[in-house]
């Protein structure tokens, strides 16, 4: 197998994806998107919280959403339900993002720029 590197795999990833602008996010929301945040405490704590956003450590992501799994969050209804996965700058959830598309929910993505961008938004706009 020929060697990859990070920027390769994350480019790879987002050519898959129908990533999901920082403006767009509460209308996803409205449309019944499911919104994780996989986020570290300590990101949470510093930053502060994504309103109606499910909060998985990133290492239980899988577990959590995959609708087969015993080990899955009620949310998890189905392989059609839309998932956007939020991280700090939207580079680790596009690698999570494809992996959920690979258990076959299919209309998984996640946040462009991630939670930075969502918050600099809402700034700009007042919100914050």
């Amino acid at each position: 197998m020929a060697r990859r590197t990070v920027d390769e795999l994350v480019a790879e990833a987002r050519r898959h994806l129908d990533r999901v602008r920082p403006d767009h996010l509460a209308a996803e929301q409205a449309d019944g998107a499911l919104v994780v945040d996989v986020r570290n405490a300590q990101h949470r704590h510093r930053d502060g919280e994504l309103p109606g956003a499910v909060v998985i450590d990133r290492n239980a992501l899988e577990w959590r959403l995959d609708p087969a799994s015993p080990h899955r969050i009620p949310e998890a209804t189905g392989y059609d339900r839309r998932i956007i996965v939020v991280c700090d700058e939207g580079y680790s959830s596009s690698l999570a993002a494809a992996t959920l598309r690979t258990l076959g929910l299919r209309r998984a993505t996640d946040l462009v720029g991630g939670y930075r961008a969502w918050a600099a938004a809402q700034a700009e706009t007042g919100r914050a």
